[in-house]
């Protein structure tokens, strides 16, 4: 084992890669095909000075550290600008030499890219090293209880991962920005990078002086600080967005525990950007083996479930519990290498917090035996534990993963999880053992779903999909014949398909309508808990619907597989056009009919139709003194009388609605345009 101290002092004569004839360097280390370090984006220069130093552990002198340098494209890919081998077996042990690297690109060997000045130590280490962990102070206290490992490389990869704070940041306003358009008027939206994690505002349009009200965390990997650099742009609609200005914060002076107000200039643009920006203290998340447990611990676990009882409920709102997640071992996971093997390691999410476990290489049954801990700070997130395939060259490769709601997790059990697709809509290959304990506050839990979601800042962009489309097309088409089931249902109550639905359903809605007469406000709250409690009823005694709404989803999404595997051409191009054609048409009709009644009931009010805006204007004279001199009771009562007895008078009635029946014979804006779909547009009175 040994240390490999590196000093990143400057770089030389570096590659242009702007259009301003200039660069924003950064340079990443690499060993064994793991990135080890990244450092700090230098804006606009080609002789940088960082003066960064870090230290790695390395087992084996025969891998080279790689360096590559790269141009910070925020919102693009970024620019390779040159890298270098340093190849460690060339060192002289415990002793700090300067090191210049040229930077070559591989395929054009013959430009000069500059060079990276460095120094660099190399020391043999000996001895046992404990895990790096959040709780170094408990774990002191326990030392003698502990067992002691050897420090690998991934242990230098899991401090990576332990951030040390974090930034919250709130994106208000900005102010006198530059217009884009042809309209003076721009659609802005605004970037934020700090290290690898990234965020995008949501977008305002049409104005110079937008106000996003957006709120947002990131996590603070380095003691000294960093670099926000953030960028505003331009949303223009199928074609590259427009660059506005860009900004940066140095994190490194900011006290912590207090909110700093900042007024930006936008560089390379005009306007202003208002942000707040508070530095916290990092929260309790922690990588260990399973012999360094807390909630195995019996005084630990009273601690913690002190610190969230409901004596302390209005302490600290935003921290509503505490997750520990053991990840053990996989088993039958799926062969990714040539070799029939896979070099798996797990990375467990809880919103954005983001950790990981060692590389188990050339093995389909990995054995982790990591403890993960949360911090919750909201108790309807969703746990995600992904296994991946690691892989020297390139991004490592999915094998599978599993979703788990913290409000479903059952505190001790330790169960196999099948892995699912990326979807998660399928199973894959291999199943994983967890054990995860949630302990959190439901005083603080409620308070915290009444204020706005988190959002994850790592996502994948959206892509058409014709499954997705197909499946939320059914989705809305479950909630409208729901309540097309629901009227159904009404009516045949009305129709007297059931002597005895229909008498109890009369009697229930006289009742109903009697007492809307003493109608008062707190009412409206006990009506909407009716609906929940027999609900509750339901599922208690054993008829529990929700599940079928899931089995008919899943099943359909059953169908499609099936349906493409034995039809290999239903995989097409052609044939999945026509299938979104299919979905594109029922969308495209749906609307139609929405917008034609919204345009009928305007078209009403503002007279397209002179004799049916006379008529309306009669009926409403009609409603008015009805409801004036007879209580409103009344009017209903007699209206559900009607409704019932309707069908007793004439059994071969045919049933209608008399406003839909009026707003069909008004107009939408599409027959306004096209005359022969609107005969009754004309002037009121008729001509003598």
């Amino acid at each position: 084992m040994y240390q490999l101290d590196i000093t990143l002092k400057r770089g030389h004569n570096l590659a242009i890669r702007d259009r301003g004839g200039t660069s924003d360097p950064y340079v990443k280390f690499k060993i064994a095909g793991k990135e080890v370090f990244r450092s700090r984006t230098i804006n606009k220069n080609l002789n940088p000075v960082w003066d960064e130093r870090v230290s790695l552990l390395v087992d084996s002198l025969r891998e080279p550290l790689y360096v590559k340098v790269f141009d910070y494209d925020f919102g693009l890919q970024d620019d390779f600008m040159g890298s270098a081998y340093l190849y460690l077996e060339s060192l002289e042990h415990q002793r700090t030499l300067d090191v210049t690297l040229d930077l070559e690109d591989p395929q054009y060997p013959e430009h000069n890219l500059g060079t990276l000045e460095l120094a660099v130590t190399l020391s043999p280490k000996e001895g046992d090293f404990r895990e790096a962990t959040m709780h170094l102070k408990r774990s002191c206290k326990r030392s003698s209880k502990q067992q002691h490992s050897s420090m690998r490389l991934s242990d230098v990869h899991k401090k990576a991962q332990l951030w040390r704070g974090i930034v919250s940041i709130s994106l208000i306003e900005a102010h006198d920005l530059q217009p884009m358009d042809a309209n003076g008027f721009s659609d802005p939206y605004v970037k934020f990078r700090l290290g690898h994690q990234k965020y995008k505002s949501k977008t305002i349009p049409k104005t110079l002086n937008p106000q996003w009200r957006e709120q947002f965390d990131f996590h603070l990997y380095e003691e000294q600080g960093g670099f926000i650099d953030i960028t505003v742009w331009d949303k223009d609609a199928g074609k590259k967005d427009d660059f506005m200005g860009r900004c940066s914060i140095d994190l490194s002076p900011l006290s912590k525990e207090h909110t700093h107000k900042f007024d930006l200039p936008l560089e390379e643009g005009e306007g202003m950007l208002v942000l707040l920006v508070t530095l916290t203290g990092a929260a309790a998340v922690s990588i260990s083996d399973l012999s360094v447990n807390i909630l195995d611990d019996t005084h630990e676990r009273h601690q913690i479930r002190q610190r969230y009882s409901v004596l302390r409920s209005f302490h600290n709102l935003k921290d509503v519990g505490v997750v520990q997640v053991k990840v053990i071992r996989s088993e039958g996971l799926m062969a990714a290498d040539v070799t029939g093997k896979s070099d798996p390691f797990c990375v467990v999410e809880l919103s954005n917090d983001r950790l990981q476990t060692h590389t188990v290489y050339k093995n389909l049954n990995p054995e982790w035996n990591k403890v993960f801990t949360f911090n919750v700070k909201d108790i309807h997130s969703v746990l995600e534990v992904t296994v991946y395939d690691e892989d020297r060259d390139r991004s490592a490769d999915f094998l599978g993963k599993v979703a788990i709601p913290l409000l479903n997790i059952q505190n001790g059990e330790r169960k196999a999880y099948a892995l699912k697709s990326k979807e998660l809509t399928g199973p894959t290959k291999g199943v994983i053992f967890l054990e995860i304990d949630v302990i959190f506050n439901a005083v603080k839990a409620g308070f915290m779903t009444l204020i706005p979601k988190e959002q994850k800042y790592i996502e994948d962009e959206p892509r058409v999909s014709k499954q997705l489309l197909l499946q939320n097309f059914n989705r809305v088409r479950r909630c409208i014949l729901f309540l097309i089931n629901a009227g159904c249902y009404i009516n045949s109550c009305f129709e007297w398909d059931s002597t005895q639905r229909s008498i109890c359903s009369f009697l229930v809605l006289m009742s109903l309508f009697w007492w809307c007469g003493t109608l008062k406000l707190y009412m409206i709250p006990l009506v909407l808990l009716l609906p929940l409690a027999w609900n509750y009823i339901l599922i208690s005694s054993g008829k529990d619907t929700r599940q079928d709404v899931v089995s008919d989803l899943l099943e359909n999404e059953d169908e499609d597989y099936d349906k493409d595997d034995k039809d290999p051409e239903r995989k097409g191009f052609i044939n999945k056009l026509y299938a979104i054609q299919d979905v594109c048409i029922s969308v495209q009709n749906a609307l139609d009919e929405v917008a034609s009644y919204g345009e009928r009931i305007k078209n009403t009010f503002n007279w397209t139709v002179p004799f049916l805006s006379w008529l309306a204007i009669v009926a409403l004279c009609v409603a008015t003194v009805l409801i004036y001199y007879i209580p409103l009771r009344y009017i209903v009562l007699a209206w559900g009388v009607n409704k019932f007895s309707k069908k007793l008078r004439d059994p071969y009635t045919i049933d209608n609605n008399e406003l839909l029946d009026f707003l069909s014979r008004v107009p939408s804006d599409v027959q306004v345009v096209a005359p022969t779909h609107s005969p009754l547009i004309a002037c009121w009175p008729p001509p003598l």
